[in-house]
């Protein structure tokens, strides 16, 4: 082979591959239109300039240490989370798999025959060189649709690992939360506890001097059997949303972890900024997930048209050959391949209509959960924005319940001592205040439940400081 041979052949080599770069046959990409309001129900109308929730680092909403030092564990540690990053490194592996499809793969290798001939001897043949088999010329874009689909796919799956980290931010938080709560209802409940123990003994001294009856002192001693129960059962509850947040952790809870503040010192109660649904939304890592997976849909439109085209293939090789070994590098031994082959399908049985039907449905269902992924998140906004609006309210109304049922006992207590009220009152005002008093705590802790999960809904939580 000579050296204007060598030079054809590499130059169309060349013109192949630029070719087989230029063509695609995937549909245009639009976004869908956000099919929700332009506006949250009850929200006043919001600009983008107001800044976004998904902009606001996680380390700067949450002012408690300890929770700080929760939350840096979790994600060093949660196995949902090291399972979205290996996630993203297999999805990466198999990106780089059909970006390689685009490309020739060149070979060096050597071969060897032997074999009778017709006239009784042995017809041997000895080659080596380096070759290309069966490289796809990507005229009509094929190859480079699959690669866009597995680039989307790549694509989404670190829009998942964001979203898995939102998720356990704020699961870490509730659970952190939660374990306050238990800790207040269980200083409460003691509390309680304590004033019916003392309440019984008095019972006890009147009913035993004949000052009260047997009802009155029977009342008593179920009212503290109650709290007692009521006791265990927090107790019981604090444990299991300590295994819930050790879960979440991925180990066993931090030996030397800060102090931490109390559910009233939380300092969650930041106006964090609602903007606009149609550009909020677009940033949450779950909605974006699903606009990558539409993508992926749309390129797969492109190989299943590029299917009805022909498929042209390529292979050859260049290097030596001899009919001896000793002779296979010597002077004159060079010799080339070149077998381009083209396969133009004429009746598959419907097989290449089917699959483009198929990428076409598949697209369409693509855009459907698209959009209802943006429905959910409108109204997962939605809902916590109404809970902020009136959670605050129903929090200053508790308090002042509380308070109101506080100065109520005392004073059923003290008519009760003096002999001038029953004891029926004392024990429906014990009842009331232990009643107020925990569901004091609950809102409260309903109240920073909800800003950590309209910091969720909103997209934040994913960004790095």
């Amino acid at each position: 082979m000579n050296h204007s041979d060598l030079r054809s052949t590499a130059t169309g080599i060349a013109l192949a591959l630029f070719l087989s770069g230029c063509a695609t046959m995937i549909p245009e990409y639009e976004r869908p239109a956000a099919p929700v309001a332009a506006h949250y129900p009850g929200a006043p109308a919001a600009t983008e300039s107001a800044g976004a929730a998904s902009d606001i680092e996680w380390q700067a909403l949450f002012g408690d240490q300890r929770l700080k030092r929760l939350i840096e564990t979790a994600l060093e540690n949660n196995r949902d989370l090291r399972i979205a990053v290996l996630n993203i490194q297999r999805a990466r592996a198999q990106y780089q798999v059909r970006r390689a499809d685009e490309l020739p793969t060149v070979g060096i290798g050597a071969t060897g025959s032997r074999q009778p001939n017709g006239s009784g001897g042995i017809a041997s043949v000895y080659s080596a060189g380096v070759s290309v088999t069966a490289y796809e010329l990507d005229f009509f874009g094929r190859v480079r649709s699959l690669s866009a689909a597995a680039l989307a796919q790549y694509l989404g799956t670190e829009e998942a690992r964001k979203n898995v980290q939102i998720a356990l931010i704020s699961a870490v938080a509730n659970a952190y939360l939660n374990l306050l709560a238990d800790d207040e209802l269980l200083a409460v409940t003691r509390q309680a506890l304590a004033t019916r123990g003392e309440s019984l003994k008095l019972t006890r001294l009147k009913f035993d001097v004949g000052a009260t009856s047997e009802l009155d002192y029977r009342q008593a001693e179920s009212l503290l059997e109650g709290a007692r129960a009521n006791l265990a059962q927090l107790e019981r509850q604090r444990a299991l949303d300590e295994n819930a947040l050790v879960l979440l952790l991925g180990q066993s809870l931090p030996d030397n972890l800060p102090q931490g503040a109390g559910l009233a010192s939380q300092e969650l109660n930041k106006e964090l900024p609602a903007g606009v649904p149609s550009e909020v939304l677009a940033r949450r890592p779950d909605v974006r997930q699903a606009e990558q997976q539409l993508i992926a849909a749309n390129a797969n439109i492109g190989a299943a048209r590029a299917a009805f085209f022909p498929r042209i293939t390529l292979t050859g090789s260049a290097g030596t050959a001899s009919s001896q070994l000793s002779g296979l590098f010597k002077s004159g031994s060079a010799a080339w391949t070149f077998m381009p082959q083209l396969l133009l399908p004429i009746f598959d049985s419907g097989r290449n209509q089917a699959n483009l039907d198929d990428a076409k449905i598949g697209r369409d269902i693509a855009v459907a959960q698209y959009e209802k992924a943006i429905q959910l998140a409108f109204r997962e906004v939605a809902d916590a924005l109404a809970g902020r609006a009136t959670l605050r309210e129903q929090l200053r109304a508790q308090k002042a319940q509380a308070n109101a049922e506080a100065g109520r006992f005392r004073l059923a207590d003290l008519r009760y001592r003096n002999g001038v009220a029953s004891y029926l009152d004392v024990l429906d005002a014990q009842r009331a205040l232990l009643s107020a008093q925990q569901a004091v705590v609950q809102v409260q802790v309903q109240q920073a439940q909800n800003q950590v999960g309209l910091y969720k809904v909103l997209g934040g939580g994913w960004k790095a400081p």
